[in-house]
């Protein structure tokens, strides 16, 4: 019965960006063990190795054939068999993202969660749902916006990426970026904005505050807003406002962009 509470609070905390900041109590030092008959000690397990990437450039795509793909779906054709973190090995569909190859607005969130796992695509789930209607709610459809992730795969329990996780993927996103060329991008909660502009403070603070993404000498204009996960588990008017404020200055950035 206490389970859901739990995890729905931890789950605020991460759209909060809070997560990082409270640091996981190192686990207590192994006792020794007592010896065992005969004298012989007894020796602890054994940890587990850390996680090895395969050395075949399908399963770790190199630098160069990343920055080599020249539209989106030859990049796509150039990670889909990533299994460059130990997030590849688990995932039922590899979500690479989708939208209008030449949007103005781009929206970036965390990772996939189950449903998106399942049926490789960003945002199809609950939270997908209330984007499609966020968008809407500005004259934007889905098929004129384009939605990526800064991880491909579902991590565990739909946790926050882990650092390395989020690491080798970024080249992965910072070429899509470079590709989809907005006029302005929006980040969907504290890891995007953690991950690619290296702010830290929390979503809570940063939200609807412009910021600036260098990508292959282009400087582009970051709303940061809060994740649609989060806005559905504070369905408050306040949120809901903040959202709103957001969006409409992301797009009428986007449209005197389009325009100059």
């Amino acid at each position: 019965m206490h389970g859901a509470p739990l995890e729905a609070w931890r789950d605020a905390l991460q759209d909060l960006g809070l997560m990082g900041l409270i640091r996981t109590p190192a686990p207590p030092a192994a006792a020794a063990a007592p010896p065992a008959a005969g004298g012989a000690a007894v020796r602890p397990a054994r940890l587990a190795a850390p996680y090895a990437a395969p050395a075949d450039p399908a399963a770790c795509p190199p630098e160069p054939a990343v920055a080599a793909a020249a539209s989106l779906a030859d990049l796509e054709r150039a990670i889909q068999g990533c299994l460059r973190c130990p997030l590849g090995p688990g995932r039922i569909r590899f979500v690479f993202g989708e939208g209008d190859p030449a949007a103005r607005l781009m929206f970036v969130g965390e990772g996939p969660g189950r449903d998106e796992d399942l049926q490789g695509r960003p945002f199809v789930g609950k939270a997908g749902e209330l984007l499609e209607r966020m968008l809407g709610a500005i004259g934007l459809a889905r098929e004129q916006v384009y939605i990526a992730n800064v991880v491909k795969c579902r991590p565990p329990d739909n946790r926050t990426p882990a650092p390395e996780e989020a690491r080798a993927c970024l080249g992965y996103l910072r070429r899509q970026i470079e590709l989809v060329q907005p006029a302005v991008l929006v980040t969907l909660g504290a890891t995007p904005l953690r991950e690619l502009l290296g702010i830290g403070e929390g979503i809570t603070r940063a939200r609807g505050q412009w910021r600036q993404l260098e990508v292959a000498g282009t400087r582009i204009p970051v709303m940061p807003t809060f994740h649609p996960a989060y806005v559905l588990r504070q369905y408050t008017p306040e949120v809901r406002r903040a959202v709103w404020e957001d969006l409409k200055a992301a797009k009428a950035w986007a449209d005197q962009a389009g325009r100059a």
